[in-house]
């Protein structure tokens, strides 16, 4: 007489072992880390300055510029970074240097200087950054609204 156990206990040990490799194949190749940026300098060369006094309160923020649209001048009195999510991004500082972004490109901005950026693109440009201050501290003084 045929029986049929010691063949499906084999298939369940090959389809087991499979099945592990698959899925913990699958986990690797999904875990990825990548360096957008790392420096002691802002965008247009200055040297990033201590950091505040104080608590610290750290805020992200996601800024919609719509096409065709820009942010006033303004400064940062704190630390701040971010990424360009989608569009694109014209920066310029109040010295005259400037930055053209697109899409995946990182940013380390100027702390205590004007600038502006604009949307010269077709689409909504959608940066996120992040602001490392202090408890009570603004995260951005906006010079003028035109």
């Amino acid at each position: 007489m045929i029986t049929f156990k010691p063949l499906f206990t084999l298939f369940l040990v090959v389809f087991t072992a499979i099945s592990t490799y698959f899925i913990t194949t699958k986990n690797l190749e999904k875990n990825e880390s990548e360096v957008l940026i790392i420096s002691e300098e802002s965008w247009n060369g200055t040297p990033i300055p201590a950091y505040p006094e104080g608590k610290p309160k750290i805020s992200i923020l996601k800024i919609t510029i719509p096409p065709g649209s820009s942010l006033p001048k303004h400064i940062h009195p704190v630390i701040n970074a971010g990424v360009l999510l989608k569009g694109e991004l014209f920066v310029e500082d109040e010295f005259g240097n400037q930055l053209q972004m697109k899409a995946g490109d990182p940013i380390i901005e100027v702390v205590n200087t004007v600038h502006y950026g604009v949307n010269h693109g077709d689409v909504p440009a959608e940066i996120i950054v992040f602001y490392a201050g202090t408890e009570g501290m603004t995260i951005t003084k906006v010079l003028d609204k035109n």
